[in-house]
């Protein structure tokens, strides 16, 4: 689902790591969660709703990393050899409702996307060396696509209290 990139450590981290013996010593392990509260925590998740509107933002965030579709951006269609499949669009409605329930809020936004845009798609954009040479890697791509991929518009609340009142015969 997600792809999370760890740096190296610094040379104090590294340090410690290599002056650990290299003897199975067993671990001390402290629960954090348990498997009844984990399950919980997926469901909880899991049904956080999800507006039509998101939906739409995050398929069109999706479908802008494929070089042959019709509404990516040229600079997709220049630098970038395979876009993110429909599974990636999945995850990132997956991972936004996990970051709203985390926030306590009751329905995902569209910054929830763009939140775990990068962990999800980071992995699923082949970029060339187009942008290689231009020292774009996936992550720079994204960042650009967040950029220019916009919300799809809202409908405008057309009140019919706005139009005259029609006049009734009265007999």
């Amino acid at each position: 689902m997600f792809n999370i990139f760890v740096n190296y450590p610094s040379i104090e981290e590294e340090e410690r790591i290599l002056a650990t013996p290299t003897v199975r010593a067993a671990a001390e392990l402290e629960v954090v969660f348990n498997a009844r509260q984990i399950l919980n925590m997926q469901k909880v998740a899991a049904q956080v709703p999800v507006s039509e509107f998101v939906i739409k933002y995050a398929t069109r965030l999706i479908r802008a990393t494929r070089p042959t579709d019709p509404t990516a951006p040229p600079f997709v269609r220049q630098m970038v050899d395979w876009g993110a499949g429909p599974r990636a669009g999945q995850y990132l409605i997956a991972g936004a409702k996990a970051f709203a329930a985390m926030d306590g809020r009751y329905s995902v936004s569209t910054a929830d996307i763009r939140k775990v845009a990068v962990p999800v798609l980071r992995h699923r954009i082949g970029v060339n060396f187009a942008a290689q040479s231009e020292g774009l890697d996936s992550v720079g791509l994204i960042g650009r696509l967040i950029q220019d991929v916009a919300e799809p518009e809202v409908p405008k609340y057309e009140s019919r209290l706005a139009e005259p009142p029609k006049e009734v015969e009265v007999d």
